[in-house]
């Protein structure tokens, strides 16, 4: 297939982009064409702020155990924060389990098509609501995350990164091209983000697309200051997912003596990290103090602590 000539400028070549990706796409098990809309949902759920590495077991286990809303709205709370596992942020999972209930009861157990109706989900933002409707229902919707917006500063702008910017879904928007290319395009867009236009160590070399200004530029560097690597070690997150760790072990309540061992290094911060789980409805006190995952204190027998 002939490369085509470079498109004016702020466009970015639907040919050459979607003729790299029917060679470059990885095998992502919620591309494949059984999957449902609300197994999509899933997989954008755990997506967020996670490695695909880290995400595709778990996604796999959970789906099997889990297939629609009304399977996963009948898990209790804390099976679902258990087969969350390692994935982090766990909020996410009470909120998926939140979404779950909300569309078995009242949307039939479909997930729904259109973007504002997505809106109002539980954990449902511009991002989700925006990739359920293009991959799930192959609609023609912009859908930014961080690596489409990198391609876009780079091959339209010419600069090497820019920040979240109200005009974005309006810019992604018009790049889209017409008819059923549009949701294809936009995963081929997020996925040269993903594994070709990264952040550190773009691979230019390899990249299917002929006009860039950020290459016609000389690859001129970010001119704000690279972003920290967010730290895990030590952290109020790594304490919170100790914590959990111990819940998740067992099948009941456990008590403070066997939470306080999780983290001795600073006592602050545990009992911190511990008010934050108690806080965010992912643990609870029972009425004769000890701790459960969320809604195993009442299954236990003990009460909810008032």
């Amino acid at each position: 297939m002939s490369r085509s000539m470079p498109q004016p400028e702020y466009g970015i070549d639907p040919g050459e982009l979607l003729a790299w990706f029917d060679t470059a796409e990885r095998d992502l098990p919620w591309r494949r064409p059984e999957v449902t809309a609300w197994q999509i949902l899933v997989s954008e759920f755990m997506l967020q702020q996670t490695p695909v590495n880290r995400v595709e077991p778990i996604w796999l286990d959970w789906i099997a155990r889990w297939p629609t809303p009304s399977a996963t709205a009948a898990a209790s709370a804390a099976d679902v924060l258990r087969a969350w596992g390692k994935l982090g942020y766990p909020r996410r999972a009470k909120r998926l389990h939140e979404c779950a209930a909300v569309v078995a009861a009242e949307h039939g157990d479909v997930v729904p098509a259109d973007v504002e109706t997505l809106l109002g989900l539980p954990g449902v933002g511009t991002y989700t609501a925006r990739a359920i409707a293009c991959f799930a229902y192959r609609q023609r919707v912009p859908v930014v995350d961080t690596n489409v917006r990198r391609v876009v500063a780079r091959v339209v702008h010419g600069v090497a990164e820019t920040p979240a910017r109200a005009g974005d879904l309006a810019e992604v928007a018009a790049l889209l091209p017409e008819g059923l290319a549009a949701p294809r395009f936009s995963a081929a867009l997020m996925e040269l983000g993903a594994i070709v236009c990264t952040a550190r160590n773009p691979r230019c070399g390899i990249c299917p697309l002929s006009a860039c200004r950020w290459k016609s530029a000389g690859y001129p560097p970010a001119s704000t200051p690279a972003r920290r690597v967010q730290r895990y070690a030590g952290t109020d997150r790594q304490v919170r997912g100790r914590l959990l760790d111990v819940l998740r072990a067992g099948t009941g309540p456990v008590t403070r003596a066997q939470l306080d061992v999780a983290w001795l290094t600073d006592t602050a911060q545990r009992d911190r990290a511990l008010d934050s789980l108690l806080t965010d409805g992912l643990v609870e006190q029972t009425s004769t103090g000890l701790f459960a995952l969320a809604g195993e204190g009442d299954d236990a027998g003990e009460g909810r602590a008032r």
